[in-house]
């Protein structure tokens, strides 16, 4: 299989919905997407501005300021000691590492990829394009023999899924008899709602009391997009076994992948700043307390979301039914079948707009049965 052999693009599916849902009086409130719509903090912005004198060629590896600074925030935010600098490598953007590691990886035809069985598209899309064959599961017992890549996403996107520390363990187990890597897709991990994640931190598939001692097969994948609101800088990092890390780096040399050197520069600044994140999960708290109770009032259950930037909704119908149902109300969802054939009844309804249309989202869905 080649790029030319996907389907294509599926939220186009979703524009007759956008259509719909525009014509209502008040305007769209528009939950489909996961976009950031707040400002790039100003830390940052201005880290960018300060070295925008970029004559040079970036380096793929990183800088040692940014790549010390990975470092540094996995031990202060993750847990996880003991990584050097060359356990770590940023990253364009972290979903042209997930479609792209099966490749790097030299996977192909007979090689298997193991995915979440509710997932973000794009770990099938990267697993297709290598000629490997993508596989649906989420029990690691199940994880089949010839799984060459494993992965998991916590907190997941879409349904909001954590995995705890002795489940985390249990699978790097698994992989490990398999033989497999376990690549764990981790970019939601600050954004922690309920149970043990309403004070305590998301673990890291590195995480020591996870991995044994031995990084050895493990990759965590990690993103700026949502905790700082830096997705339009593409601006993301891979850290695990430093013999993987080393032959990604030297594939991505001879591709040419390698972020430019002022968002390196921006990328270190926000790392080394806590309290821009702590501000924005605040908005997206105030969001969520606003959103969930109204979209229960309306008659959707909530399943998972116990972390990550996204409530995981049903109403026990088809989920085209209820994107029908919602643009009726003048919002735009995300259809769950987007996310795997485990989710024909799920919607997914983001947290990234603005407070005042989260209240009018709101205030239109307490008029639901009136």
């Amino acid at each position: 299989m080649s790029v030319r052999d996907l389907a294509d693009y599926p939220w186009d599916a979703v524009i007759p919905y956008r259509e719909r849902a525009a014509q209502h009086p008040q305007g769209l409130v528009d939950l489909s997407v996961g976009s950031p719509v707040d400002p790039t903090p100003e830390v940052v912005r201005r880290a960018l501005a300060e070295a925008t004198d970029a004559h040079a060629y970036p380096q793929t590896v990183g800088t040692p300021a940014l790549r010390e600074a990975i470092v540094d925030w996995y031990e202060r935010r993750r847990g996880v000691s003991g990584l050097s600098v060359d356990d770590v490598l940023p990253t364009i953007g972290s979903k042209e590492l997930v479609a792209l590691l099966p490749t790097l990886l030299g996977l192909g035809g007979g090689d298997i990829v193991v995915h979440p069985c509710v997932a973000y598209p794009t770990y099938e899309v990267g697993a297709r394009v290598a000629g490997a064959a993508p596989v649906a599961l989420d029990d690691p017992a199940q994880w089949p023999e010839g799984a060459k890549l494993i992965w998991i996403n916590t907190p997941g996107n879409p349904d909001g899924r954590t995995w705890r520390i002795e489940e985390l363990r249990a699978a790097v187990e698994r992989a490990r008899e398999l033989g497999a890597v376990l690549a764990s897709d981790e970019c939601y991990a600050e954004l922690g709602w309920e149970g043990q994640w309403a004070s305590a931190p998301v673990p890291s598939v590195l995480d020591p009391r996870v991995t044994g001692g031995s990084r050895a097969g493990l990759l965590s994948v990690y993103s700026l997009s949502k905790q700082s609101n830096l997705a339009g800088y593409r601006a993301a990092f891979v850290a695990g076994c430093a013999k993987i890390v080393g032959e990604l780096l030297t594939a991505r040399k001879h591709l040419g992948l390698m972020p430019p050197a002022p968002v390196q520069h921006a990328m270190a600044v926000a790392l080394g700043d806590d309290e821009h994140v702590r501000a924005q999960k605040e908005l997206y708290r105030e969001r969520r307390d606003l959103l969930k109770p109204a979209l229960q009032a309306a008659g959707f259950r909530i399943d998972g979301s116990e972390a990550g930037l996204y409530l995981w909704a049903t109403e026990g119908r088809d989920a085209w039914e209820s994107m029908g149902r919602l643009a009726g109300l003048g919002i735009l969802a995300g259809p769950g079948p987007f996310y795997g054939a485990h989710s024909a009844d799920h919607v997914r309804l983001a947290l990234t707009a603005p407070m005042e249309r989260i209240a009018e989202a709101a205030r239109r869905l307490s008029t639901v049965g009136l």
